[in-house]
């Protein structure tokens, strides 16, 4: 009897699989893996502080907003657009599983030809109503 497609497949040995399985999940992993991390949400690697939670980006608006688009995919992490006029482009990321100290959003925004995001932090603690 000879031997079929499935069987050539199956005499591939586990560890020639494992290696090719562990290769796919490498080049897999999002860039975003090792970035900067403010309040649990990541920056792209040319973010540069400029004032409390807010961060000078050397790309342009339109590459930030494609890194944006990897790390938190549109359909878990709703967009809205702030405004959008000559000079001005504004975009708000909300983030579905806010945490008390963790990000609830981000407004990437360019302004004079310079992208910025900036990083909206939940407040520690819920203030109790009395």
């Amino acid at each position: 009897m000879a031997p079929g497609p499935c069987k050539q497949w199956l005499d591939v040995r586990l560890p020639a699989r494992y290696k090719a399985a562990l290769a796919a999940f490498w080049l897999t992993v999002p860039a975003a893996a090792g970035a900067e991390r403010v309040a649990g949400a990541a920056l792209p690697d040319e973010a540069r502080p400029v004032e409390a939670n807010r961060y000078r980006v050397e790309k342009s608006y339109e590459e930030t907003l494609k890194y944006y688009k990897a790390v938190y995919p549109p359909g878990r992490y709703p967009r809205k657009t702030i405004v959008n006029q000559p000079g001005v482009k504004a975009v708000h990321i909300e983030n579905p599983d806010v945490k008390p100290g963790g990000w609830e959003g981000l407004n990437v925004y360019e302004l004079n030809g310079e992208t910025r995001v900036f990083v909206l932090v939940s407040p520690k603690e819920k203030k109790s109503r009395r």
